[in-house]
C-alpha cells in the first residue's frame, strides 16, 4: 500500500522532468478543482462510501488543500492509484499531489524527482496472521506464504527481514489492498505484510476481526506523507504549509469548534499569524489571509482528523504513539509560522 521500488524509475523520472510545471497553483485555480491521488481504498485513510464520497485521514489533507486554494473542500477529483501507478500519475500531471500512505525515501525524493512536503503519519512495516496459526512473533514465520503488494519496497523489507533471521517464505503477489484482503481471508497466504496502520485498517473491515492478530515486530521506518513534483516550489510550499497548519492548530488549541472565535484575534501572535489577523503569510503563498482558516475548518486540526478517522474510538483503533505532538512525547512537529 505504500512504497514503490525503483523498477521503472527512469521512465517516471523522465515524465517528471518533462511535466514539472511551475504553475500548478495557477492550473488548479483555473480548473477550479484539485486532482488528488489517493489509494484504491483503505478504510480510515482513503475510501469512498456507497455514494462515491471519499473520506479518511489522507483524504482530509486533500480537502484542506482544496479549501485553502479554492475555498471549497469538495472541489476535488479523487484519483485512485495503486503502488505501481501512483508515481506515474503524479509525474505525468494526472494528479496535482499524492496523499496515499506513501513512504518518504531517498530515491523517491531524489531519483524519481518528487518532493515530500512533510510527514502526516509515522509508521513501520508489520505482519498480520490468523490467531489459528498459533504464532506470537514474526520470527516464527519460517516457510510461511506471505501476501505482499507488488511494486513496493515492502518486498525489499520482507526479503531483508527473512534473510537476516535465516528464514524462508513464499510470496503471494497482490496489487491492491482489496485483493490482499480477499486472498488473506481465503487462506491463500498465511501472512499479510504492509504498514502497521494499513494492517489495522484492513483488519477493521473483517467480520471476525478478533480472529486475527498483528504481530509485535516493526521491521522498518515508514514516514508517510503527501508529495508533489520537483520543479514547482510555490505549489510544494502551499501543500507543505497547509499540512503544517493542521499540525500547529492542534498544538495551539485551534479546533473546528473555536476557530471562528479565534479568527477574530487573540493574544497569541502565532495563532494570529496562522489565522490571518496579523502579518501577510497568505500573500506569501499566493493566497488570501484566511487560507489556513479554511484549511482547518475543512475537517478540523490534525488531532481531530486523526480521532475521527483512525483513532482509538474508530474501528481502525490506532493510538497516537509516534504521531502524538512533540510536547506529548511524539514526533509531530511543525516549523514556526512567522
Amino acid at each position: 500500500m505504500k512504497k514503490t521500488v525503483l523498477l521503472g524509475a527512469l521512465t517516471v523520472a523522465a515524465f517528471a522532468a518533462g511535466s514539472a510545471s511551475a504553475a500548478t497553483l495557477d492550473d488548479v485555480k483555473a480548473r477550479g478543482k484539485l486532482k488528488c491521488g489517493v489509494t484504491t481504498g483503505l478504510v480510515g485513510f482513503a475510501a469512498p462510501d456507497a455514494n462515491g464520497h471519499w473520506d479518511g485521514f489522507d483524504v482530509g489533507v486533500c480537502r484542506a488543500v482544496a479549501a485553502a486554494v479554492l475555498g471549497d473542500p469538495e472541489a476535488i477529483e479523487f484519483v485512485p492509484t495503486t503502488g505501481k501507478t501512483r508515481f506515474t500519475a503524479l509525474a505525468s500531471g494526472e494528479v496535482d499531489m499524492l496523499a496515499r500512505n506513501t513512504t518518504w525515501t531517498f530515491s523517491r525524493d531524489v531519483d524519481l524527482k518528487f518532493e515530500f512536503v512533510g510527514v502526516n503519519y509515522y509508521d513501520g512495516q508489520g505482519f498480520m496472521v490468523p490467531k489459528s496459526l498459533g504464532v506470537s512473533s514474526a520470527k516464527e514465520l519460517d516457510g510461511a506464504t506471505v501476501c505482499i503488494q507488488t511494486g513496493t519496497t515492502t518486498e525489499l523489507n520482507l526479503a531483508d527481514f527473512f534473510r537476516a533471521n535465516n528464514m524462508s517464505y513464499e510470496p503471494v503477489p497482490i496489487e491492491t489492498n482489496a485483493e490482499a484482503q480477499q486472498q488473506f481471508l481465503a487462506g491463500a497466504c498465511d501472512v499479510y505484510t504492509t504498514d502497521r496502520s494499513g494492517l489495522a485498517a484492513t483488519r477493521a473491515t473483517f467480520e471476525n476481526r478478533d480472529d486475527y492478530v498483528i504481530l509485535p515486530e516493526v521491521i522498518s521506518k515508514e514516514p508517510l506523507g503527501p508529495l508533489v513534483r520537483h520543479g514547482d516550489q510555490e505549489w510544494g510550499d502551499l501543500v507543505r504549509w497547509t499540512l503544517n497548519a493542521l499540525i500547529s492548530a492542534e498544538e495551539l488549541g485551534i479546533t473546528s469548534a473555536n476557530i471562528d472565535e479565534l479568527a477574530k484575534g487573540t493574544d497569541n501572535p502565532e495563532i494570529n499569524r496562522i489565522l490571518g489577523t496579523e502579518g501577510n503569510l497568505g500573500e506569501m503563498l499566493g493566497l488570501d489571509k484566511e487560507w489556513a482558516v479554511r484549511a482547518i475548518k475543512a475537517g478540523g486540526n490534525y488531532g481531530e482528523l486523526f480521532a475521527k478517522n483512525i483513532g482509538e474510538d474508530t474501528p481502525v483503533g490506532l493510538g497516537r504513539g509516534l504521531n502524538a505532538q512533540w510536547k506529548d512525547g511524539g514526533l509531530l512537529y511543525s516549523p514556526p509560522f512567522r
